[in-house]
């Protein structure tokens, strides 16, 4: 497919460009590998340290609390006893590790789907490569205006890590800039609109490329 190049003013430069369309104009996307990419993403963001005492880890004392017959109540042993307020916890959360194993083909597919599904709905830019002097969070406000995604959630991909262009969207809370190798699934899907930079879509479609 075809899509014109902006610069960070968000004029057209009257320059396109070609995408692959096995990356960004899939004929069907594969949803549930989008679902499972995503689903492996937030599951590595649990810590997993969620714990609750079990009766063997309780403080209390051992004592019988009264004799197993004759009180016409049932029997009753320690205050240990799940049953009891400030007893064990029967089941409760143990430390465990969420994360999952997901093979690097179904993540790839997963981000060529998200990709197409944003270039479908016209929710993925094109601009030309650009960097910043020095960290300026009004200079990326100024960018975010002129491309008409201020009050969106946005996405930047660019291809090296530029500090300045980073810190510069660091305080934006709708913001996130990335380069390719941080490029993932969630990220996408999350955001309500896409820019790339002219330098990022090379080397996109060299990692994500069907081989």
């Amino acid at each position: 497919m075809e899509i014109k190049v902006y610069n960070i003013n968000g004029s057209e430069t009257g320059r396109t460009i070609m995408l692959d369309d096995s990356i960004f104009a899939m004929e069907q996307p594969n949803d549930h590998a989008i679902y499972l990419d995503v689903k492996q993403y937030l599951a590595d963001q649990r810590q997993g340290t969620s714990k609750a005492k079990e009766r063997s880890e309780n403080a209390h004392s051992t004592r019988k609390l009264k004799r197993q017959k004759g009180t016409g109540g049932a029997r009753s042993g320690d205050l240990k006893s799940p049953v009891f307020v400030g007893g064990g916890t029967i089941f409760g959360p143990k430390p465990r590790d969420y994360r999952f194993k997901l093979n690097i083909k179904v993540k790839r597919l997963a981000r060529r789907s998200a990709l197409s599904h944003k270039a479908a709905d016209s929710a993925l830019t094109v601009v030309e490569n650009f960097s910043f002097d020095a960290p300026k969070t009004k200079r990326m406000i100024e960018v975010l205006d002129k491309l008409n995604v201020k009050d969106k959630k946005s996405l930047f991909v660019i291809e090296n890590q530029n500090n300045f262009v980073s810190l510069s969207a660091r305080n934006l809370k709708n913001v996130k800039v990335v380069n390719v190798s941080q490029l993932n699934t969630y990220d996408i899907v999350n955001a309500s609109n896409v820019v790339l930079s002219e330098g990022s879509i090379s080397e996109i479609t060299r990692v994500l490329a069907v081989k």
